[in-house]
């Protein structure tokens, strides 16, 4: 019979894989918020479980590195957020890409535990690269833009596209995690290039060829992107990712 902490730890596997240019963006200024930069995957660790159920949990234990749930570090909110967004899942607004759906979990960085009720915002470029309420996509403020609470088990869900590309900056998602009022995490989260390519072959991406700036070259993806990836899978004409974020409550 498998031990408890093997039985979270693939429960915890199983929901994380669930179901030209438009101006220079300055996105220098990084951000911490109340959140623990920490170890990247979809994986809870089995000494971070146990951890998490004796008295070496708690604030201490994810600073001494006991607790592995912390996930995904703090990056800069970019130039482009706007507050107040949509409470809905479907925030396509009808634009055209290659469908894209979200599965993204938050889990208490000092216990491993699902938080319910927390809200999860985010916000990126569409196909074409381009930001609603900014230069061309200012006649709108909230294509590609909205905000889901999280249910019982952490996971809060969203279908998008894939999202398009802009100068200076590799392809991304801007995402802010809520709990009871305050921000908790700020971050951005990625894609593989090698899967950016093959999207990108098809319409509408293909229209705005010579992407310049991947993964290797993002001056934000430095700063701890890597363990910001999003795990992805096929799903028909569509992509599934994934992704759990550990925040400090």
């Amino acid at each position: 019979m498998p031990s408890k902490a093997d039985s979270c730890a693939g429960f915890l596997r199983s929901r994380s894989h669930a179901s030209g240019s438009f101006g220079r963006v300055d996105e220098t200024k990084l951000t911490r918020r109340g959140s623990l930069a920490g170890l990247a995957g979809l994986l809870l660790g089995l000494a971070g479980w146990k951890a998490a159920e004796s008295e070496g949990a708690g604030p201490a234990g994810v600073a001494s590195g006991a607790v592995a749930c912390v996930l995904t570090p703090e990056q800069t909110e970019g130039p482009y957020y706007i507050s107040g967004e949509k409470y809905r899942r479907d925030i396509t607004e009808g634009r055209a890409g290659v469908p894209l759906y979200l599965r993204l979990r938050v889990v208490d960085a000092s216990t491993c535990k699902p938080i319910r009720g927390a809200a999860v915002d985010i916000w990126h470029a569409d196909a074409l690269g381009v930001y609603s309420g900014f230069g061309p996509g200012a006649k709108s403020r909230t294509f590609m833009r909205g905000i889901q609470r999280t249910d019982a088990n952490g996971l809060a869900r969203f279908r998008t596209v894939y999202p398009g590309w802009y100068r200076g900056r590799t392809v991304h998602i801007h995402v802010k995690v809520h709990v009871a009022g305050n921000v908790v995490h700020t971050g951005q989260l990625y894609f593989p290039d090698s899967l950016t390519d093959k999207v990108f072959r098809r319409k509408p991406y293909s229209r705005r060829p010579r992407r310049a700036t991947r993964n290797a070259n993002d001056f934000v993806f430095a700063q701890g992107g890597r363990r910001s990836m999003l795990g992805l899978r096929k799903a028909g004409s569509a992509y599934v990712g994934a992704i759990t974020m550990g925040v400090n409550r």
